[in-house]
């Protein structure tokens, strides 16, 4: 079902989207053309197919500042953002006039940690992941992280649903319907639960696992059912199987760099300097990719140092996110 082998990608074939965006580690687009861009100065900034952006922000309750990581745009026009502050984390509600309120702040008797992302499925029903309980977070770039976890909102309320997981990263419903799939970004693998009619998740089992360099961030589908998943670090894109078999589509990486920190990484030494310090040519610790455009055959990546998203033509067109038809009117 998932197709042949395509061609890798040069660096060339990239083209920048957008100016004097602050930390766009999330890109969602819509079947209008629009696309929204997680904000760090407190919400979503909105860049219109011509060219035009706008931000939509304001503080938290108590006048906080917002640290938005994943978003997610629901059919009201109105987003959610996964608060990835330095002590705090949560979700919130942001409307288009900049109105900020508290969508889920406790789960099963505890306080969310710095919390990842963000998504709502077809059905309505909100999935949230937080990578890692530790103090402070760096501690979780190790391969033995397994504290993340899995939260499910529906009408029977909030709850975890998976738990013991490797720095949970983006969560995303497969185009069948029957499956949740996830990153690991420390875990270094992608993993897949049967997901039952009642929201509940069946055992994990590992779709694949990456090697030197990748740490899965990330996460959409194509039309065909293969995943495709951003790295940050070694700045790759990749196309995975429902076999498990990946291929690179694209990647901007210093092999010197990632010895370092694959080093780092297995010597359990990990931190800011190894995120902070990419080098590249063009991408800027690629994080997030959205198709979106005609066909759904363009493909845009959301990078976490960066202050503009890079755009490529996909060799194969995207499976349409759940918010694809969103009005933008709204």
């Amino acid at each position: 079902m998932e197709g042949s082998v395509v061609s890798r990608l040069p660096l060339e074939a990239l083209t920048p989207v957008g100016q004097d965006l602050h930390r766009p580690e999330c890109v969602l687009a819509t079947a209008a053309g629009e696309l929204y861009v997680a904000d760090w100065r407190g919400g979503v900034t909105l860049i219109r197919p011509d060219g035009t952006q706008t931000l939509f922000a304001g503080p938290a309750p108590g006048g906080r500042p917002l640290h938005p990581n994943g978003i997610a745009l629901r059919a009201d026009g109105s987003f959610l953002v996964a608060e990835l502050g330095p002590d705090t984390g949560g979700v919130f509600s942001l409307d288009r006039q900049g109105a900020v309120r508290p969508f889920l702040e406790r789960v099963d008797g505890i306080d969310l940690p710095p919390t990842n992302f963000v998504v709502e499925d077809a059905e309505g029903r909100v999935w949230i992941t937080v990578s890692t309980r530790r103090v402070p977070r760096s501690l979780g770039y190790s391969p033995d992280c397994d504290d993340g976890f899995v939260v499910l909102v529906d009408r029977r309320g909030a709850r975890i649903v998976a738990d013991g997981l490797g720095y949970t990263n983006e969560i995303a419903p497969h185009p069948d319907g029957r499956s949740m799939w996830v990153n690991e970004t420390f875990g270094r693998r992608l993993s897949r639960f049967e997901l039952r009619s009642d929201g509940s998740l069946g055992p994990a089992s590992t779709v694949t696992e990456f090697g030197h360099g990748t740490f899965p961030d990330g996460l959409c589908f194509d039309a065909l059912g293969a995943a495709w998943v951003t790295s940050i670090v070694s700045n790759r894109v990749l196309r995975v199987l429902a076999d498990g078999s990946q291929q690179v589509i694209l990647e901007d990486a210093d092999p010197a760099h990632l010895d370092e920190v694959e080093a780092a990484y297995l010597s359990r030494t990990m931190g800011r300097p190894q995120l902070d310090a990419v080098r590249s040519r063009v991408l800027r610790n690629v994080s997030s990719l959205a198709f979106g455009g005609p066909g759904l055959r363009t493909a845009w990546l959301g990078c976490l140092l960066g202050d503009r998203l890079q755009r490529f033509d996909a060799p194969v067109a995207g499976h349409p996110p759940p918010h694809w038809n969103v009005s933008p009117r709204r």
